[in-house]
C-alpha cells in the first residue's frame, strides 16, 4: 500500500521543512510519496521546497505560477499522485502527521472511499471556525451532506473517487462537493488539533465568501430551484394588492396613484434585480467554465508527466 501525502504551500518558508521531516519519521519507509504544491506563495517557500525535493526522491515538487487557492493546488497534487490514498493535510501543523496512522486505519478496517477528521477542540481563530460552522451548514442543505459530517480539510481519499475527482477539469474545483458526487461511502476519525505555529491562517473573510459563492453557484440547482416559490408569491402578493385596490376603489376612498405605483415600482424592480444577480452569478460561472480558463498553471515540476 502506497500513501500519497498532498500539502498545499503557502508563505510557509519557516514551517515546510519541519513539516516534511517530521511526515518522513512518521510514514513507513518507502511506501509513500510527498507531494508540494507551492500555490503562488510570496516568500521563499518555493525555494525550500525545490530544495527538499532534491534531497529526497520521495518529495515531489510543483509550483504554480500565481495563487489560484487552495482546491486548485490539492486537484494539481491529485492529478500527479499515484498512491492508493491520498492524504491532504495542511501546511501549518494544525494536523499533526502522526494522526495519519489513524486516517490509514479507518479507511482500511471500514472499507471507506473517504475518511474526514473532527476534533475534540479546534484551535483555529473564531472567525475561521464560524465561518467553518456556516459553511458545513450549508452544505447539508446544498450537497445532502449528513449534518453530524464536519468537512475538515484534513481527510484521505481513496485511489478509485481519486480517478473521479480528478476528470473534472472546470476552474472552480470543490473537493468536498466532488466527493459527493461520486459516494456516501464515508467514515470519520478524531484526531488532535495543535495552535498553529508559524505565522497567521490564510483564510479570509474575502476566501470564505468566494467559497460560499462557489458551493452556491457551481455544486448546487438551489437559487434556480427557488425561482418558483418566489414567482408565485410574487404572483399571490400582485394578485391580493390588486384585489384590494379594485375593492377600495368601488367602496372608496380611491387610493393615490404615487403610493401604488412607487411601491409597485419597489417591490417589482427590487425582485428584478435580485433575480438578475442570481441568473448573472450562473451565467458568469457558465462563462468562465467554457471559456478555457484553467484550474492552475504549472511554473516549474520535479516529478514530469502525470499519471496514466
Amino acid at each position: 500500500m502506497k500513501l500519497s501525502v498532498i500539502i498545499p504551500v503557502y508563505n510557509s518558508e519557516r514551517s515546510i521543512a519541519s513539516l516534511v521531516s517530521r511526515l518522513q519519521a512518521a510514514l513507513p519507509p518507502a511506501a509513500f510519496e510527498i507531494i508540494l504544491v507551492n500555490d503562488g506563495s510570496k516568500d521563499s517557500s518555493e525555494a525550500v521546497c525545490r530544495q527538499l525535493s532534491g534531497e529526497d526522491p520521495r518529495v515531489k515538487f510543483i509550483s504554480l505560477r500565481r495563487n489560484f487557492g487552495e482546491f486548485n493546488a490539492v486537484m494539481c497534487g491529485l492529478n500527479w499522485s499515484t498512491g492508493d490514498y491520498a492524504v491532504m493535510i495542511d501546511d501549518d501543523f494544525q494536523n499533526p502527521p502522526e494522526e495519519i496512522s489513524k486516517l490509514i486505519d479507518t479507511a482500511e478496517e471500514g472499507g471507506y472511499d473517504v475518511v474526514y477528521t473532527y476534533y475534540t477542540k479546534k484551535e483555529h481563530a473564531l472567525y475561521r471556525n464560524l465561518g467553518s460552522r456556516f459553511v458545513n451548514w450549508i452544505t447539508s442543505y446544498l450537497l445532502n451532506k449528513p449534518k453530524d459530517l464536519y468537512l475538515s480539510s484534513f481527510k484521505l481519499i481513496r485511489r478509485e473517487i481519486i480517478e473521479e475527482i480528478i476528470r473534472y477539469k472546470g476552474p472552480y474545483p470543490y473537493i468536498d462537493g466532488l466527493i459527493f458526487r461520486y459516494t456516501r461511502n464515508i467514515g470519520t476519525v478524531r484526531v488532535a488539533h495543535s495552535k498553529r505555529e508559524e505565522g497567521a491562517s490564510n483564510y479570509t473573510w474575502k476566501k470564505l465568501f468566494s467559497l460560499f459563492l462557489n458551493i452556491l453557484f457551481c455544486y448546487s440547482a438551489l437559487p434556480i430551484r427557488l425561482f418558483m416559490p418566489v414567482g408565485l408569491a410574487t404572483w399571490g402578493t400582485g394578485a391580493l394588492l390588486l384585489t384590494f385596490l379594485f375593492a377600495q376603489w368601488v367602496i372608496g376612498p380611491d387610493p393615490k396613484g404615487w403610493q401604488v405605483v412607487t411601491a409597485m415600482l419597489l417591490f417589482i424592480g427590487g425582485l428584478q434585480i435580485i433575480l438578475m444577480s442570481v441568473l448573472g452569478e450562473y451565467i458568469g460561472k457558465s462563462f468562465m467554465s467554457q471559456s478555457g480558463q484553467p484550474q492552475y498553471v504549472i511554473k516549474y515540476n520535479s516529478i514530469g508527466e502525470p499519471h496514466d
